[in-house]
């Protein structure tokens, strides 16, 4: 019976209850396994920690503190969205998560994951929120296993993850020391806000282009260079995140356009700001990665688009940018193909929850997406990507050239697309060119980059989904203000017809500080000097 007709099944109107209820949970530990009622279980999180059975008993003699969280931690909603819930779960990435928690949490001999998921469909149904307790008294099976030994070692993973962090801040640090801070004024000055140049650029210009493999035109943000700004040879194709807008990057191509550099933001409809607002309606399912090949032939159809004439925009050189998936998706432009044997790292990457790189799902979703056969743009020149990923793409044993110079940025709290696997260990797999660099600021975060609503002047503004300092990273103002004058370093380096066989020392290795953050500039040797400790 296939998953589609069991889950209509279960979620019948006539299937109130499962047949049988599951009786047995088994909590394997150190080894051993120590049974226990369900029954029992719920009596006692349902009279508050007060019922009177063995388990009662047993659970009692925890210290208080202790006692109090795991009622908190039973009765504290599993689910608390029913229709984003239900689009989650029918993802690629959300059935991935599941098969994996099926190693953790069994039901019977289910390694799938397929009664969990059943089961919480059929009690999404019937209510709006799901508690850890509501899903044990529902799962139809004789007994439930919990691997707390399994349960162990993701939390190990995940403090091994959180030390290497900590551990690459402090040899950040270290090399901070060590290197001249006198050298860190090479560009502009840094006030949290913008630096700009050559007077107040204008608001970008909105123009659509009818596109053969979208239903609708593409929307696209066009920032011209501001009158009386430098010429420059090189212009910008910028594209956002997954659930990004280009509003979100308004700053960057303000102040950029001021310097003299015309800028257009892409919005990929389907993973833009309007699919993530469709999945907290629960209207449609989380985009993934079998986005980027209509966002590969939108960036194609806009190339085209200025070749023929129809986009008007100045410059014989042409760098490509973008912020997490609009970063991989300017990579794989510039001729960056994944590496073979993709499949044979994912089977390894994602035995476990990767919840210390969460991009490593999209990477490894990749496999079962058919890419474009494209050729890089004969007129690019570089390629910027803030968050970047691709360590399971391109890995380091297994470099691949990419032709043009890459400046990858990163922040030392970002645990989606950590920088030690993603932006360090990617630039030594597909940048080889001598003036490739990253750029590590300690303090930010994978949103870091992203100003929305509320982010004016001096202020921290707000993250895009009020995740709180400890995901969106500190001041995020002077995060963006530190990454614009590492871009504008970058791109004055790219001006001319050539590039010389090397930049100068002094803009290879750069250690800037304003306020609460450092931003560490790496060239090659340094990336590698790091991954090597």
């Amino acid at each position: 019976m296939g998953v589609g007709l069991l889950a209509s099944l279960l979620l019948s109107p006539t299937f109130l209850r499962p047949l049988r209820a599951a009786e047995q949970l088994q909590v394997q530990l150190d080894g051993m396994s120590i049974p226990f009622q369900i029954t029992d279980l719920v009596a006692w999180v349902r009279a508050n920690g007060r019922s009177t059975s063995e388990l009662a008993i047993w659970l009692n003699l925890l210290e208080p503190e202790s006692r109090e969280g795991v009622l908190a931690l039973l009765k504290a909603p599993l689910i608390n969205d029913r229709s984003m819930a239900r689009q989650m779960l029918g993802s690629w990435a959300g059935r991935r998560l599941l098969d994996e928690v099926a190693d953790i949490v069994r039901v019977d001999e289910d390694s799938q994951g397929i009664t969990v998921l059943t089961t919480l469909e059929m009690l999404l149904e019937r209510q709006e929120q799901v508690s850890s307790l509501d899903l044990l008294e529902a799962l139809p099976a004789e007994r439930v296993q919990l691997d707390l030994d399994a349960l162990l070692q993701v939390a190990s993973q995940w403090r091994q993850q959180l030390e290497r962090q900590q551990q690459l801040v402090r040899r950040l640090s270290s090399e901070s020391v060590e290197q001249a801070e006198e050298r860190v004024s090479d560009v502009g000055t840094i006030d949290g806000g913008s630096a700009l140049a050559a007077g107040q650029a204008p608001d970008p210009e909105l123009q659509l282009l009818t596109v053969p493999h979208r239903s609708r035109p593409l929307r696209l943000q066009i920032w011209p260079a501001s009158p009386g700004a430098p010429q420059r040879q090189s212009w910008l194709v910028w594209m956002p995140g997954l659930g990004g807008s280009p509003d979100h990057f308004r700053w960057l191509g303000r102040d950029l356009s001021a310097r003299g550099w015309p800028v257009l933001v892409l919005e990929h409809p389907g993973s833009d700001a309007d699919a993530v607002q469709a999945l907290l309606d629960g209207r449609r399912s989380p985009p993934g990665a079998e986005v980027l090949p209509d966002r590969l032939r939108d960036l194609e159809a806009v190339l085209m688009a200025r070749r023929e004439g129809s986009l008007q925009l100045p410059g014989q050189q042409l760098v490509l940018g973008g912020h997490s998936l609009g970063a991989l998706t300017a990579l794989l432009a510039a001729g960056a193909q994944p590496q073979p044997g993709l499949q044979r790292r994912c089977a390894v990457a994602l035995d476990g929850l990767p919840l210390g790189n969460l991009s490593r799902l999209l990477q490894c979703q990749v496999e079962d997406v058919r890419l474009p056969q494209l050729t890089p743009p004969r007129e690019l020149v570089g390629v910027i990507g803030m968050n970047s990923f691709g360590s399971l793409l391109w890995p380091r044993d297994r470099p691949i050239d990419v032709a043009v110079p890459v400046l990858l940025t990163g922040g030392t709290l970002d645990l989606i697309t950590p920088p030690q696997s993603e932006q360090l260990g990617l630039m030594l797999a597909v940048s080889p060119h001598p003036a490739s660099r990253a750029a590590l600021v300690q303090g930010a975060s994978h949103f870091s980059p992203v100003r929305v609503e509320g982010q004016a002047g001096g202020g921290r503004g707000e993250d895009l989904f009020q995740l709180g300092e400890e995901l969106v990273g500190v001041q995020p103002l002077q995060v963006q203000a530190l990454l614009e004058a590492e871009i504008i370093s970058f791109l004055d380096q790219l001006e001319g017809p050539a590039l010389p066989s090397a930049p100068p020392a002094e803009t290879r290795v750069l250690h800037r500080r304003i306020g609460e953050l450092h931003l560490h500039r790496l060239d090659r040797g340094g990336a590698a000097r790091l991954l090597a400790q």
